[in-house]
Order: structure tokens, then C-alpha cells, then sequence
């Protein structure tokens, strides 16, 4: 058995600028942090001793004699992709709720690439995970998504990730003293609305509107740099708050839909209880949402959010990660030589230099 740990996001700022109609053109850049609530994904190879040949654990239970009728889209992308022809049993935690606007569907497609290779014996780049789980979601599953989520859930941190217009791009953690990160954490609350929705659509209404919203994305582009200089010169902390809430009145301009009247009615209480930024997290609609509030205000901010769940959290800094490996495992795919040397011959170039490794080790 393989369990793999990949940490959810918050996004601080230059969402929206990650989408490739827009950094094809211009580039972008995003500053973004990793937190300690994680998808967690089971899997083991599944002996050919039961009625179905895979078995697929997660809001619903999926019991198959062949992979292509797999319902759930990103496990049946990924074992297609990285042809995965094995019966398996995949189960699937989460911490939080999904499609809430902290990246899991990236958690869990960059978790399952973790684990699938990990059961080859094989271990994979943080890089190598990102890409992957970008190419499955955007060019496979033809979603509607950015490429933050991928990266970030993938390495983990406190990063400014820069997103050139080729598509390559450069994570750069932000080293800040203990006592900095500290002060972060502490004028940072974060609430659930109780309402999930599927980025994907509410990310295709943004991605339309881009062209005629230059001049936000822009600005948006512009305070990444702005908000990483604040946390490292050591300005007085509270302007991270207050470009948090410059961003926010830019971010809801590009789509009616990323900031519904019920959202707006949270906005502003939240503001009036002494919150001094804050935003809705991911694509819009719904989900969670970040308040930067100085430390003695947050009873009364708690007070008046009263109806929302408070939802504690720390930053993390590992990315996804193997934290279970049974040796065993490897052993017994191993001696399917035969099988791994199909996947080299029809396998994608990744996979080519992957699996040259393992057969030559084996």
C-alpha cells in the first residue's frame, strides 16, 4: 500500500492572472501558501481474486471490470495516462470540504500521479507532479483551470510562483523570520461558507472576460510584487491587509459571478467587525473565505461571521508527499517486468525515461 499526503492552498494574490489566455500573453505571477489540511489518497495494488478488477473510494463508491468505465475524471485520466493497466483500490480523505476554492481537485490529481508512481517504485519531481497534473486537468479533462493549484499543492510553502509565457515557470520561496511568518499567521482568519461549486465553470466565465479586463489584471499582476516586498522589508504588516482588499475589489470586477450578493453581504460584515482585507479563495462563487484582521479584533470578527465555520489552520511547507510506502508493493510489481516494458513502448516520453529506470534496476 501507497498513502500520499498533498497539502490544500490559499492564494494571496494574482490568481486569475494563471490562466494560459493570459500568461501566453503576458506572463503572471501569483503569491500563494500551502496549509496544514491535506488530501489524503490510499492505494494499493488489488489482487484478481473479487468480482470487479478496480475498486475507487471517494464521494461515492465505484466498483469496475474495466478502467474506462471509472467515473470519477481525474482517476481515470491519470491511470489512462500513465497507462495503468493493474486492478487497484484507491481511497480518497480530505480535510475539507472539495470544490471550495483551496485547490483540491489539483491536491488530489497531483496526490494520485504521487502515489500511482510510487507503486511503480518510481519517485517523482515536485516539478515532474506539477506539470503532469496540469497537463491531465487542462489539455485531458479539458478544465477550465489555471496552473497555481498544480504548482503550488505539488511544492508546498510560502511562494511567489512566476509563470512565464511559455509555460515554464520558477517557484520561489519566500524566506521571512519566524517572527514575520507569526504575524502573517495571526491577522489571517479563514471561514467556510458552506456553499461548494465547480471552479471549472465558474473559471470559464472569468477566462472570457479577460480581454476586456487588461487594466485589472495588470494591477492584480503588479501587487504580487508589492505584497512580497511588504512581507520581506517588514513594512507594518496591516498594508498586506489593505492591498489584500485592493485586490479583491479588482478581483470581483472581471466576473459578476465571482462574488455573488451573498458573498458581498459577508464581505461587509466582515469589513464592519474590523477585518481590514480579505477575499473569496479560488474561482469565485462560493467556498472559503480569508479575512486579514489585527489580532484584538478577531471575537468580534468571529461574532459577527457567527453563522460561518472558523476553520483553523497552520502554513505548511512540504508539498505532496509518500508518507507510506510498503516495500512489498514494489516487489511484487516488479516481477511484472513484462508489463512495465508494454508502458515503455507505448507509453509518453515522461514515462519513457521513468520506466527505462526502473527496468534497468529491476
Amino acid at each position: 500500500m501507497v498513502i500520499s499526503r498533498t497539502p490544500y492552498r490559499i492564494s494571496f494574490f494574482g490568481g486569475g492572472t494563471d490562466y494560459h489566455t493570459w500568461y501566453q500573453e503576458h506572463g503572471a505571477a501569483v503569491l500563494t501558501s500551502t496549509i496544514n489540511h491535506y488530501c489524503y489518497l490510499h492505494c494499493r495494488v488489488l489482487p484478481p481474486f473479487f468480482n470487479h478488477k478496480s475498486r475507487i473510494v471517494w464521494r461515492q463508491v465505484e466498483e469496475v471490470l474495466e478502467h474506462e468505465h471509472i467515473q470519477h475524471p481525474s482517476v481515470k485520466a491519470v491511470l489512462n495516462y500513465l497507462k495503468f493497466d493493474h486492478g487497484i483500490e484507491i481511497h480518497h480523505q480530505g480535510d475539507l470540504p472539495a470544490r471550495s476554492g483551496l485547490g483540491s481537485s489539483s491536491a488530489f490529481t497531483v496526490g494520485l500521479l504521487h502515489a500511482i508512481y510510487a507503486l511503480h517504485g518510481l519517485i517523482s519531481s515536485k516539478r515532474e507532479l506539477a506539470c503532469e497534473a496540469i497537463h491531465i486537468e487542462r489539455d485531458i479533462l479539458q478544465e477550465h483551470v489555471g496552473v497555481q493549484d498544480q504548482i503550488e499543492t505539488a511544492y508546498g510553502g510560502l511562494n511567489k510562483v512566476v509563470i512565464n509565457p511559455n509555460g515554464d515557470f520558477e517557484v520561489n520561496p519566500l524566506v521571512l523570520p519566524s517572527n514575520r511568518i507569526s504575524a502573517l499567521h495571526d491577522h489571517l482568519l479563514l471561514f467556510f461558507t458552506g456553499i461548494s461549486r465547480t471552479a471549472s465553470d465558474i473559471a470559464a466565465d472569468k477566462i472570457k472576460s479577460i480581454p476586456n479586463k487588461k487594466q485589472e489584471l495588470h494591477a492584480m499582476h503588479q501587487m504580487v510584487e508589492e505584497a512580497t516586498r511588504i512581507l520581506s522589508i517588514g513594512n507594518d504588516i496591516t498594508d498586506f491587509g489593505r492591498l489584500l482588499h485592493e485586490s479583491w475589489m479588482l478581483k470581483r470586477q472581471i466576473s459578476a459571478s465571482i462574488s455573488p450578493d451573498f458573498i458581498d453581504d459577508i464581505y461587509k460584515k466582515a469589513r464592519q467587525a474590523g477585518a481590514i482585507g480579505g477575499k473569496l479563495l479560488g474561482a469565485g462563487g462560493g467556498g472559503f473565505m480569508l479575512f486579514f484582521v489585527r489580532p484584538e479584533d478577531k471575537p468580534q470578527l468571529c461574532e459577527a461571521l457567527k453563522n460561518l465555520l472558523l476553520v483553523p489552520f497552520q502554513f505548511e511547507s512540504n508539498g505532496s508527499q509518500i508518507i507510506f510506502y510498503d516495500k512489498q508493493v514494489y516487489s511484487a510489481m516488479a516481477m511484472q517486468r513484462r508489463d512495465y516494458a508494454h508502458l515503455r513502448e507505448n507509453g509518453n516520453a515522461t514515462n519513457h525515461v521513468r520506466l527505462n529506470r526502473l527496468l534497468e534496476v529491476n
